[in-house]
């Protein structure tokens, strides 16, 4: 139909007629005919055209659109960014997915087009450094991890970022860089956390184990090493059990695992065994976690070595209630002890008998032969005790030579005195203290009785050490039983000790002396000065009442610089009276040498009287020198420097060295009476006195005898060179009036005392 148009429409526009003058009419017919076609055309085919393109054109927007999807669902699944970065520009173009809900088809997609975040000042030299080393081809990525503030409010995020140069000028300088980045903030905190728990876990003292569903051995920590002795290598994978001890049956880990699957968590003592099969004590916590994965259980068990805790514990414990000397029961225990035992017998109608007991004269021992020594002798007394009343029977010991014994089960008195009876039959056996070393010691014991004498264990106690010090009152090495008019002793006591306070303030103190006579010359040359109390409430006082008052008061001090003055100044009167040759002794007690500053006194004493100090002479007993040789030796020979004589009382008596003995500055040695009132009759007496009397003399010491009644004793004494003699074969202790009236009137070579 066109070309049919076209060629009408050239007929009738172009009749025939010459060619080349219508030439241009004839171009100019033909375009427009052409143009007539072309639109024609185009009406014609346009709809066909159309219809075409259309199929095309949605399958690439389709693609489009999945393209489009799949890179959102890629980037909302990996969690990672899109950035592309301008390196002309520096601008930053960054796309990344949000969530609206939890379906993938509420993802959007968000960009962002401008500066590049800041990154944090302490990152952003490094990650400069990393960009430019890509940028200049020496590494085929650009990867990081810093911090940025990505929304400019400042709160730094750990980015993840990696990229390349994605785009070159005509010069090959890289002009566009992308990549991508994710944040990684709460990975890196958990990283973190991650290491600080690893580096808690290793530093630990500690030991950690992580133990799997199967409880099998996972990871361990070096405390864990170092307690058990097991190697990581040679624990993982292992059974929990390869450490339990037979200490432990399988219903205690039944129990063990019931807790644990009940309360996710246990804990509690178990006994481990070591690498090298020691055997350990672990206060073990365990706690049931899930896996990664939220399905499995997980056991974390901390371990302690508590095997020296419990160790240490348990000596404590042991210091706690026991002597550490003689293992006995100390006094904590056995007040626990006793209040059961008394409780027991309130409910069975029965009774309880405590016995004090106190070694005699253990003192003395303990100072003349050493503490090392008495701790021996103390042991050994005390097996001594706990062997005689039998294991049933509590054997305590309070302190130093004391021991307690409670009895149960007790039908009367009479049983109670048995086993004291029997426990000093037992000590009239020496005591084995070491190899072929032997002491014989005896004990004082008193008794009190539970419901007769007390209710409770205090005053029980109290009561039966109120009746061995009757005991000891009684002559020693025996028992007494508690009684209330032991009480009204001691309240007599008391009331008599705050009587002496004031008596140096009331001069009811005074001093009386006792004659010595010198047997070679037979003339008296010297007085012994002897304490007297005259009390307007209790009249005369003996010196064996008040005498241990004052050294338990401390009295003794100022009582003791009395004493000494005034016998210095009674001395100082006679030699004016022409008794210039007379001496005078003064005692001594343990509290003036080793509490007071006697050289000083003594010093001080000579000095205010003007009495030559070679006429003054101080006695001192054999256990109070004894007490501490080292230093009492020094305090003497300071004494002896001033001038003055030195004198051992009661030689013989005690437990002194011969050793320490001879290194003392001593001018005189005193036998005790008790060797000289069996003197005649005892030929044990006999053989002791003569040996103490040839001793002393190898010493070059002046040797005077206590306690002479008889004329046998004197002939004895002067037949075996005794040099002194001193008692009431003599005289008596004498007023300083009627002793110097005494020693005036006394006639030599008489041997007889004068008449008073």
């Amino acid at each position: 139909m066109p070309i049919a148009l076209v060629a009408a429409v050239s007929a009738t526009a172009f009749p025939a007629s010459p060619l080349w003058p219508r030439l241009p009419l004839i171009l100019l017919a033909g375009a427009a005919l052409l143009a007539v076609i072309a639109i024609a055309t185009r009406r014609h085919w346009q709809p066909w055209l159309k219809t075409r393109r259309q199929p095309v054109e949605t399958l690439r927007s389709e693609a489009l659109r999945v393209r489009d999807e799949r890179l959102k669902l890629a980037l909302w699944a990996s969690g990672e960014q899109f950035w592309d970065y301008d390196l002309i520009q520096r601008k930053l173009y960054r796309m990344r997915t949000e969530e609206v809900s939890a379906q993938a088809a509420d993802i959007t997609v968000s960009t962002r087009h401008g500066e590049v975040p800041p990154i944090h000042p302490e990152d952003l030299p490094l990650v400069m450094e990393r960009l430019r080393v890509h940028l200049q081809g020496r590494t085929p990525l650009f990867m990081s991890e810093h911090r940025m503030d990505l929304h400019n409010n400042g709160r730094w995020a750990w980015i993840r970022a990696r990229g390349r140069v994605v785009e070159r000028d005509a010069d090959s300088r890289p002009i566009r860089i992308a990549g991508t980045a994710r944040d990684i903030t709460t990975s890196r905190n958990a990283e973190y956390e991650h290491r600080i728990a690893d580096e808690v876990m290793r530093s630990m003292n500690e030991a950690v184990a992580v133990l799997d569903w199967a409880q099998q051995y996972v990871t361990i920590n070096p405390a864990f090493t170092r307690i058990t002795g097991y190697s990581g290598d040679e624990i993982v994978g292992q059974p929990a059990n390869m450490l339990d001890s037979g200490q432990h049956d399988e219903a205690f880990f039944d129990r063990m695992e019931a807790e644990l699957q009940h309360t996710g968590h246990w804990s509690g003592e178990v006994w481990k065994v070591r690498k090298d099969g020691e055997e350990i004590l672990c206060r073990i916590e365990t706690n049931v976690v899930p896996d990664a994965c939220g399905e499995r259980q997980l056991y974390v068990q901390v371990l302690t070595d508590i095997t020296e805790q419990k160790r240490a514990e348990q000596e404590l414990r042991y210091l706690a209630n026991y002597d550490t000397l003689t293992s006995l029961p100390n006094r904590s225990l056995l007040s626990e002890r006793l209040s059961r035992a008394i409780v027991r017998a309130r409910r069975e109608h029965g009774h309880v008998a405590v016995l004090f007991i106190d070694l005699d004269r253990f003192k003395d021992i303990n100072d003349s032969l050493g503490h090392a020594t008495g701790d021996r002798i103390l042991r050994a007394a005390a097996a001594r005790v706990q062997q005689t009343v039998g294991a049933e029977h509590t054997v305590a010991r309070l302190s130093g030579d004391e021991f307690t014994v409670v009895l149960e089960d007790l039908d009367s008195v009479g049983d109670a005195e048995e086993v004291a009876q029997r426990i000093i039959e037992a000590f009239k056996s020496p005591l084995n203290f070491g190899e072929r070393l032997e002491m014989s010691v005896s004990p004082s014991i008193g008794i009190s009785l539970y419901p007769q004498h007390a209710q409770v264990p205090t005053e029980l106690l109290k009561h039966a050490d109120t009746a061995m010090y009757q005991a000891k009152a009684m002559g020693r090495h025996t028992y007494k039983v508690y009684s209330e008019t032991m009480d009204e002793k001691n309240r007599h006591r008391a009331i008599l000790a705050s009587a002496l306070r004031r008596a140096l303030d009331r001069n009811e103190l005074s001093l009386a002396y006792q004659p010595r006579l010198a047997l070679a010359q037979n003339r008296i040359t010297g007085v012994e000065a002897l304490l007297r109390w005259q009390s307007p409430e209790f009249g005369e006082v003996s010196p064996g009442q008040f005498i241990p008052l004052a050294e338990e008061t401390g009295l003794i001090l100022e009582i003791g610089a009395w004493a000494l003055r005034e016998a210095c100044l009674t001395l100082k009167q006679w030699h004016a009276s022409g008794l210039e040759q007379l001496t005078v002794s003064v005692n001594v007690s343990a509290n003036q040498l080793q509490r007071g500053d006697l050289p000083e006194l003594v010093a001080r004493t000579l000095a205010e009287t003007g009495i030559a100090p070679a006429r003054l002479e101080l006695e001192l007993t054999e256990s109070v020198i004894m007490a501490d040789p080292e230093q009492n030796a020094d305090t003497l020979r300071a004494c002896r420097r001033l001038g003055i004589s030195l004198a051992i009382d009661d030689f013989g008596t005690g437990y002194s060295s011969l050793a320490y003995l001879k290194r003392l500055p001593l001018t005189t040695l005193k036998i005790d009476q008790e060797f000289i009132s069996d003197l005649t009759h005892d030929s044990d007496d006999e053989a002791i006195t003569s040996t103490i009397i040839t001793m002393g003399q190898s010493l070059a010491l002046r040797v005077v005898a206590e306690g002479v009644e008889t004329y046998d004793q004197y002939e004895f004494l002067r037949n075996h060179g005794c040099d002194e003699v001193q008692g009431h074969w003599v005289s008596q202790a004498l007023t300083p009036e009627q002793c110097l009236r005494f020693i005036r009137e006394y006639y030599p070579g008489s041997g007889v005392r004068a008449a008073s």
